[in-house]
């Protein structure tokens, strides 16, 4: 499938800063999932960014700005042609060891309500993948149920009994909390997704685990299936703190919005 992708972010950024640093994780790469065909970032001192592969493998760029103006416009755009291969992404070539992605992190401690029933699941060999499918159809059943959340996401804090909904982010790391908490490691992963019908569009999130023989498989627990051609993968890390798109020092000062179009070409 071949995709066409538009995503314009706009952050506040401050009055009167004498410089500003943008952490940017909005570039896709190739993989056995997905060919990128063209890919460009645009924005306020792009021309002198330095680009580079982070310690997760992504492809990550650092803009620095003398006297930025207080608000900042980030265009990505570009063509990724995808394949469907249900869901194996095999191993790439920038990754740090698996095990790196067993470290359990704030945002992807195990629920007790998702890993109760499978502990004494055989977890080795060709009885892991059938477990991760297990888990990912168990994180679905869980936070379906669960129509409203308070907690930690993508670095913010939700103001005491403030409810928000449930997004494909907290889906992703509930699984990655449960491989985890069975020894397996597990990564969180950013990407785009082919919107059915005329669904709203945003960044989505999903999850990848390992396996000693297929390398890293990919989990979409919000749909409950195995990422498809529809999805465009852009970046993977811990959880979603360390995949976010847009990072700004000083911190942004009010937020940012975001647009993103995406259309597909059978």
């Amino acid at each position: 499938m071949q995709i066409s992708i538009r995503h314009t972010i706009e952050t506040t950024i401050g009055e009167g800063l004498p410089r500003a640093v943008q952490h940017l994780l909005l570039t896709p790469q190739s993989s056995p999932v997905q060919d990128v065909k063209s890919w460009r970032l645009e924005a306020e001192g792009m021309d002198d960014a330095t680009g580079f592969i982070d310690a997760y493998g992504n492809r990550a760029h650092l803009c620095t700005l003398t006297r930025p103006a207080s608000r900042l416009t980030i265009f990505a755009h570009g063509i990724v042609e995808t394949a469907d291969r249900n869901g194996v992404v095999g191993r790439l070539e920038r990754d740090p060891v698996p095990a790196l992605f067993r470290r359990v992190t704030p945002l992807t401690k195990p629920q007790g309500a998702v890993v109760e029933g499978f502990r004494a699941q055989p977890r080795t060999g060709n009885k892991r993948i059938a477990l991760l499918h297990e888990l990912m159809a168990r994180v679905g059943e869980v936070l379906d149920e669960a129509p409203a959340q308070s907690q930690v996401q993508d670095g913010q804090s939700q103001a005491q009994g403030q409810a928000r909904p449930v997004v494909a982010a907290d889906y992703a790391h509930a699984f990655v909390g449960a491989a985890r908490a069975f020894d397996i490691p597990a990564r969180f992963v950013t990407g785009y997704l082919v919107p059915e019908d005329d669904a709203a569009v945003a960044l989505h999130a999903w999850a990848e685990a390992w396996d000693d023989g297929l390398g890293w498989i990919a989990f979409d627990a919000m749909l409950n299936l195995c990422p498809t051609e529809r999805h465009v993968r852009v970046a993977c890390g811990l959880d979603g703190l360390s995949t976010v798109a847009v990072r700004s020092v000083p911190a942004a000062s009010a937020g940012s919005a975001e647009t993103v179009e995406i259309t597909a070409d059978g």
